[in-house]
């Protein structure tokens, strides 16, 4: 147990641009920021000693606002600090356009289930040292220019660094990059190096020893989603010296910083977030020796309060050690249901709360709640009304509940809850529609638990690895799903859930997949669903056991710690593996 934890000095520090942590704290966006708050829930369960490195985003991510027709409007999601976090009082600086700019560091206790408590450290600018425009930049996640992003990940890797050092801790620290864009850390430690042995410029030497201490999860499956900056701009922000170190290091690509290639030239582990995507990122970064770790998420978090009495019952050491879920296989089928049925009260009355919708506990509910961007395909469902219509008809009512929020400048994501409205009025006489605003991870809570199918549509390779599904199999709900990202690994049909198989065709030919889609649910589970209410409790008793057992961050921290903190090159980063 970690006794007293101002003198706490991890071995890992997890860098990511969005964590999220707690409720009351909105500093993330999507399923990048979930995972990095599971990844240091488990970390504090197993105790592992590992810290959270993040900025402190004071208005949000957005509050999302729809109107009637599914028009969003944003403003921004201020919170206080003050009221869930500790200041601390190491203020560094960093240097940008040439000026000094101040960072305050926060502290959040993230506790496991063994009593352990990790820090994970929010920086901040909104000081009155700094200048108004300095102080807004750590205002908004996402937010801004090019110019805004870059003096972010500015404040993210080189006051990180900064900040963990002013803090006094371990100087053989490993430091783990969730994203490129905390990827700026490596020029910190390689300026480090050679100042220790004072010298001005970078060397081979330097570069290989950040390389042993350095990681980098790539979680992007497409070149456009990486974060590039032109010349120019990165000379302007980070000075001259700084640029010529980085050409140095040969982090430059045709006069820009891409911050992906950043953290793969300068780390010694590299991963993708499942096995597809691993294949994906080794033919998109050829020569880099790019592994796999399928992510998961924080099981006992997940978990709606009936499941978690049903699992106390059967399996009570399941929090300790995921692996115990394996059990549920022994769970009677009348209790799976039983617990299914409460749960998916618990979601019904949210609804009824955010939609202003009473829908029925009796009939088939399907969920869809996500990042709200084109290549997720939400209304991939609503593609043929009429093909909807008749199934409905002919095997038995559907209810559908939809969330997510997308980008203020994402135009076609926008678009897209717009369709979804629109096919909800279509529709409305025979499949009840809801979309609910404001998606996050409370609302995600109750939905991941309540649904009678979670589906998830993404249009291949798009999808790294997609953890929402992972959530619902926590509560035994099967998922319908594109063969894409994890489900290609937790996929078992008819046993943890349904694939919705492209045949043959181009990843941009969507006709094959709707038919699929529409065949599955008419010819298998609606059928399943109204007919076979017996064999549908086995499937969601099938999907806790084999799919909750296994996709859980108590298996993705243990095996980054043997894989990827355990540096066989440089032994005095090793930390014990945790026995999970």
């Amino acid at each position: 147990m970690v006794a007293n934890v101002s003198s706490f000095r991890p071995g890992v520090a997890y860098f990511s641009m969005e964590f999220a942590l707690d409720p009351h704290i909105p500093t993330y966006a999507g399923g990048l920021g979930v995972l990095a708050g599971d990844i240091l829930r488990s970390a504090a369960d197993l105790g592992v000693p590992m810290a959270g490195v993040t900025l402190l985003h004071r208005k949000g991510y957005f509050h999302q606002e729809l109107d009637a027709t599914g028009n969003q409007a944003e403003s921004p999601q201020t919170w206080s600090p003050e009221e869930v976090l500790e200041p601390l009082p190491q203020i560094v600086s960093v240097e940008i356009e040439a000026r000094p700019v101040k960072i305050r560091p926060w502290r959040f206790l993230v506790s496991g289930v063994n009593g352990h408590s990790l820090p994970v450290i929010f920086l901040d600018t909104a000081l009155p040292e700094n200048d108004p425009a300095d102080q807004a930049l750590t205002d908004y996640l996402y937010g801004g220019d090019e110019r805004y992003r870059l003096c972010q990940e500015v404040i993210l890797g080189l006051g990180g660094v900064a900040v963990l050092q002013a803090l006094d801790y371990d100087p053989q620290i490993v430091y783990h990059m969730n994203e490129g864009h905390s990827a700026l850390l490596t020029l910190a430690l390689l300026e480090e190096r050679a100042a220790r042995d004072g010298r001005e410029e970078i060397n081979h030497a330097d570069i290989e020893a950040v390389r042993q201490r350095c990681v980098f999860t790539t979680h992007t499956p497409v070149p456009a989603g990486h974060d590039q900056y032109p010349r120019d701009l990165v000379a302007r922000v980070l000075g001259p010296e700084r640029v010529a170190a980085l050409e140095a290091s040969g982090c430059f690509l045709n006069g820009t910083l891409n911050m992906t290639y950043l953290g793969l030239r300068l780390s010694h582990y590299i991963n993708g977030v499942s096995m597809r995507h691993g294949e994906v990122s080794l033919g998109m970064f050829p020569g880099y020796p790019v592994q796999a770790i399928t992510n998961g998420v924080h099981a006992a978090t997940w978990t709606s309060a009936p499941f978690a009495a049903l699992f106390d019952r059967y399996m009570p050491g399941w929090r300790h050690d995921n692996r115990y879920l394996r059990y549920a296989i022994n769970i009677p089928l009348h209790e799976i249901q039983q617990a299914h049925l409460q749960a998916k009260r618990l979601m019904l009355e949210q609804v009824e709360r955010g939609g202003g919708v009473r829908l029925r506990e009796d009939v088939f509910t399907i969920c869809f709640a996500r990042r709200a961007t084109p290549y997720k395909r939400h209304d991939l469902l609503l593609s043929n009304p009429a093909r909807l219509k008749e199934i409905v008809q002919r095997i038995g009512p559907l209810q559908v509940i939809y969330a997510g929020k997308a980008h203020p400048r994402d135009g076609d994501g926008k678009a897209m809850i717009q369709r979804i409205f629109a096919a909800s009025k279509e529709l409305e006489t025979d499949v009840r529609i809801v979309y609910l605003a404001d998606y996050d991870v409370a609302l995600a809570k109750y939905l991941v638990a309540g649904a009678d199918l979670w589906l998830n549509t993404p249009r291949r390779p798009r999808e790294a690895s997609g953890s929402s599904g992972m959530k619902a199999a926590c509560n035994g709900v099967p998922s319908l799903s594109v063969l894409d990202g994890w489900w290609i690994e937790g996929h078992i049909e008819g046993v943890t859930g349904w694939s919705i198989p492209h045949g043959h065709t181009a990843p941009d030919d969507e006709s094959a997949e709707v038919m699929a889609l529409y065949d599955k649910l008419e010819r298998v589970i609606l059928p399943m669903f109204y007919g076979q209410a017996p064999g549908y409790a086995a499937l969601m008793r099938s999907a806790v056991a084999l799919n909750a057992s296994f996709f859980n961050t108590q298996r993705v921290v243990s095996q980054y710690v043997r894989n990827a903190y355990n540096n066989p090159a440089d032994p005095e980063t090793s930390l014990s593996a945790p026995g999970a």
